[in-house]
């Protein structure tokens, strides 16, 4: 399976706005929160097809995502705001606001190297 760097964009989907009001534990609110938004040809370069699985990884940490085919730009992912990004950021802010910058991080994606099924918050290391 292939590997793509580009820039990470972490965004609040309305499913899983939905999702927090009824259940932030349960599976539908964990499988939009480990759902990486991706360009279908980003995709093909990594190898996958709409669904696969893949490793996003930052200087800061490593998740596992489920890829869903979107109609984003080449080289820019998008990712539900929530305890499975926030393994990728740093605490620290990169301005002084002292607000992580959620924005725009450099990652890597690695294609094959997902969970089975969601495993929830705090995946970091698990699949």
């Amino acid at each position: 399976m292939g590997t793509l760097s580009g820039l990470l964009v972490t965004v609040r989907t309305a499913r899983q706005g939905a999702e927090m009001v009824s259940d932030k534990h349960g599976a539908p609110y964990i499988e939009e929160i480990s759902t990486l938004r991706i360009h279908q040809d980003d995709l093909a370069e990594l190898g996958l097809e709409d669904g696969g699985k893949a490793a996003l990884a930052s200087e800061h940490g490593e998740i596992r995502v489920f890829c869903k085919a979107a109609e984003t730009p080449r080289g820019l992912f998008f990712l539900p705001l929530g305890p499975v990004a926030n393994v990728l950021f740093s605490v620290h802010s990169a301005k002084e606001s002292g607000v992580p910058n959620w924005k725009g991080i450099e990652v890597t994606v690695t294609g094959g190297e997902g969970p089975d099924k969601p495993s929830g918050p705090g995946q970091r290391g698990e699949s």
